[in-house]
C-alpha cells in the first residue's frame, strides 16, 4: 500500500487544487491576470475560461468521467505558460531591489511550483488505471 502511494500520486490532490484555484480565478482575477504571458489577449477572459476549466476538471476527476484525466494533464500543460509568467515576474521584483522576505517567498514558491506539474501530470492521467502492483486487481 506504501509503495502503491508513493510511485503513483493520488488525483485527489489535484482536485483539491482545482476547486481551490477554480474558485479563486473567478472570485478574485486579478490575482492571476498578470500571470497571463503578455502575448496572449484579453487576460481577464482567460483566467475566467481557465477557471471554469479548473471546476469542470474538478467534477470530473470526483466522478471519475472518463475523459478528466485527459483534460485536466492537457489543462495543466496549457496554463503551466501561466505559471512561469508568475515565476518570471516575481523573480523581476526581487531582482528591482528592495526586496520583503515575502518578495523572496514568492519567488521561491513560485519557481517551486514549476516542476510540481510533472506528478499533478502524472496523478490525473492515473485516474481510472489501476496500479500495476495493485493486490485488487490481481
Amino acid at each position: 500500500m506504501l509503495r502503491h502511494r508513493l510511485t503513483r500520486p493520488s488525483p485527489r490532490l489535484v482536485t483539491g487544487a482545482f476547486l481551490v484555484s477554480g474558485v479563486t480565478h473567478l472570485v478574485r482575477p486579478s490575482v492571476f491576470t498578470s500571470a497571463v504571458p503578455p502575448v496572449l489577449p484579453r487576460p481577464r477572459e482567460i483566467v475566467y475560461l481557465s477557471g471554469v476549466a479548473e471546476l469542470v476538471c474538478a467534477v470530473g476527476l470526483l466522478t471519475k468521467a472518463h475523459w478528466a484525466g485527459p483534460a485536466s494533464a492537457a489543462l495543466l500543460v496549457g496554463v503551466w505558460p501561466g505559471n512561469l509568467q508568475m515565476a518570471l515576474d516575481a523573480t523581476s521584483r526581487v531582482r528591482q531591489g528592495g526586496a520583503q522576505p515575502r518578495d523572496l517567498a514568492l519567488a521561491a514558491l513560485a519557481w517551486a511550483r514549476m516542476p510540481l506539474q510533472v506528478p499533478m501530470i502524472r496523478a490525473v492521467l492515473s485516474t481510472g488505471r489501476p496500479a500495476v502492483d495493485d493486490p485488487e486487481t490481481s
